[in-house]
């Protein structure tokens, strides 16, 4: 089977590409390299360019007139960026992917997974949230993902589509084999920074947001694997018409899963995790939360283990370890 990824030679996307391949199917990248890497797209079929790019995609589809589902993850993604850039954030996100799946429509592939996110999700006592939690994006990447989601929801309902939305929250990790990760030379994400002061990248690690309503101040994530993370888009995308018959056949043909470990854990909690595997103490510091920062959530997996048949395998210990390997990896992969 072959499977159109956009944003195939990011962080996420060539995760599920190695996964694609490794259960024997082809996927086809299509990738501006803004932020991928075409590290990440070597020995596959690639195509450099633009989602709105209506003349590319049907090239694609012409070469590849098999392809017969798109697994859509190509966005801008950082929270404090998307605040001073909200224009590039509404463009590049929530423009450029109505055009997407206005080509998709017209040319015959009318199934999408959509990479959403968690940060679409209120603050509910507790921090637990589920598929139907009340919503309010806190930022303009959350936003442009909530738009993203409505439109893929009316573009089912109107044309036949079917789309899944997975809202996903924290990954973290590496492709076990470190074919690929997170590329990023100064990541915004906790792991990351926790990896770059550990490899004396960062001088300290700064646990940004202390006083928000949890068990010890600190935001609290759901933090899963990512190579997990690329297993339930398998499962998504490969079986579509067993996914949505195990959810009664939705008539607006669009369906919301959550992808997450089911457990809270506090950015504290990750330090901690993070100097247990690495065996020793790091350099940190308390700040002020950054713009667009919540005090988070986590997952009820539920709804993923019934229609996906899918829940996480690998412990944070796992991602922190493999997190650390592809540190001392990318050097040679990216070249920094």
């Amino acid at each position: 089977m072959k499977i159109l990824i956009t944003g195939g030679a990011g962080y996420i996307g060539s995760t599920i590409a190695s996964a694609l391949e490794d259960a024997g199917h082809t996927p086809v990248i299509l990738d501006s390299l803004v932020t991928g890497k075409a590290e990440f797209t070597r020995g596959r079929v690639f195509y450099r360019g633009d989602i709105a790019d209506e003349a590319l995609l049907k090239r694609i589809f012409s070469e590849h007139p098999d392809i017969s589902a798109t697994i859509h993850c190509a966005a801008l993604i950082v929270v404090p960026d998307s605040t001073a850039r909200p224009y590039e954030y509404y463009t590049e996100n929530v423009a450029k992917s109505l055009v997407l799946f206005r080509s998709l429509r017209d040319l015959g592939c009318k199934r999408v997974v959509f990479s959403s996110s968690a940060s679409l999700y209120d603050l509910v006592p507790g921090f637990m949230v589920t598929e139907e939690s009340p919503l309010k994006p806190g930022s303009p990447y959350a936003r442009t993902k909530y738009m993203m989601e409505m439109i893929l929801h009316d573009f089912c309902a109107a044309y036949g589509m079917q789309g899944i939305a997975l809202r996903y929250f924290n990954p973290i990790g590496a492709d076990p084999q470190l074919r690929t990760g997170l590329p990023l030379k100064e990541p915004s994400l906790v792991l990351g920074r926790l990896v770059m002061t550990a490899l004396g990248q960062l001088p300290e690690f700064l646990i940004t947001g202390t006083d928000y309503p949890t068990r010890d101040g600190t935001g609290v994530r759901d933090y899963l694997h990512v190579w997990d993370l690329a297993q339930a888009h398998l499962a998504a995308v490969l079986d579509f018409d067993g996914v949505f018959q195990r959810a009664g056949n939705p008539p607006d043909n669009y369906l919301v899963i959550n992808l997450g470990t089911g457990k809270g854990v506090t950015v504290r909690e990750m330090v901690t995790a993070f100097e247990k595997v690495w065996g020793k103490p790091i350099h940190k510091r308390e700040a002020p939360p950054r713009p667009g920062d919540v005090a988070g959530a986590y997952a009820n997996a539920d709804t993923a283990k019934r229609l996906l048949g899918w829940e996480t395998r690998f412990t944070i210990e796992d991602g922190i370890r493999d997190a650390l390997r592809w540190g001392d990896k990318r050097k040679e992969v990216l070249g920094y």
